[in-house]
């Protein structure tokens, strides 16, 4: 079992879905743990609560907006406050929409650009200094299959997380020395909310049913015909943030069912 004991982390995107496995999935490998997203105040205190009673780690939140880099800014300083140095850094917050280029809402481009790929950048910037004068340090990037190749009506996403994995390897580069380590992981498709807001939006851009964008588009695109689970990809996380993965740094990993392969 991968021991993540004295080690903090701030997971951004995390009362939902990936984010939320993730966060999880670190704090019972014995981590304390950053949450931060949207949802209703309530109920996320209820899950905050829930995770630190059943793992017995400090587990504490921050609803910073990722589209504001004084927000994030202050997000981190909040976790070093509360948690000290921060140690792994895992950026899986995004939105999504679907629609052809030339009538793609300009405001829906800068949000997804915004927190798709620019909080990454700004995450990384306030935490990066702690984890290289300490050591050691873990950077995980959630791309997507779209990090890899392309999808019509999905501009912006696909080029916030091309761009992504670009900043990794930037970032990996610039830290192979210091013990800090930079990945991106690149799921296929996840059953998330933010997937299932898609189904319907897809389904009016290509002129299908909902049930065969389900089918043809999504399922359609991973050979395995089955969706990749969130607990998949925070097992991934926890392997990224172990030892046996010290000298793993600069790439993608794929979890998208043969998706690429093709």
């Amino acid at each position: 079992m991968i021991d993540l004991r004295n080690k903090t982390a701030v997971v951004t995107g995390s009362t939902s879905g990936i984010g939320f496995a993730v966060a999880s999935s670190l704090a019972h490998a014995g981590a304390d743990v950053m949450l931060n997203g949207l949802g209703d105040a309530d109920e996320i205190e209820t899950l905050r609560k829930n995770l630190s009673e059943t793992t017995g780690q400090r587990i504490y939140y921050s609803a910073a907006d990722m589209r504001k880099p004084a927000e994030i800014k202050s997000m981190v300083k909040q976790a070093k406050s509360l948690m000290g140095s921060i140690n792994i850094l895992v950026n899986n917050a995004g939105i999504q929409f679907v629609g052809p280029v030339e009538s793609f809402p300009t405001d829906k481009w800068d949000d997804i650009i915004a927190i798709n790929l620019t909080s990454s950048f700004h995450t990384i910037q306030n935490c990066l200094g702690d984890m290289k004068e300490s050591g050691w340090g873990r950077i995980i990037n959630i791309a997507s299959a779209h990090s890899l190749v392309a999808s019509p009506f999905k501009c912006a996403y696909v080029a916030a997380k091309h761009g992504l994995v670009g900043l990794t390897k930037t970032i990996a580069l610039e830290c192979a020395e210091y013990g800090v380590t930079a990945n991106a992981i690149s799921p296929g498709y996840v059953l998330t909310d933010l997937v299932k807001k898609q189904i319907p939006e897809t389904a009016i851009a290509r002129g299908l049913s909902e049930d065969a964008v389900k089918t043809e588009i999504l399922l359609g695109a991973q050979p395995t015909k089955k969706f990749v689970t969130g607990e998949s990809i925070a097992e991934t996380v926890l392997f990224l943030s172990s030892p046996a993965a010290e000298n793993i740094t600069g790439t993608n990993l794929s979890i998208d069912g043969g998706w690429t392969a093709q």
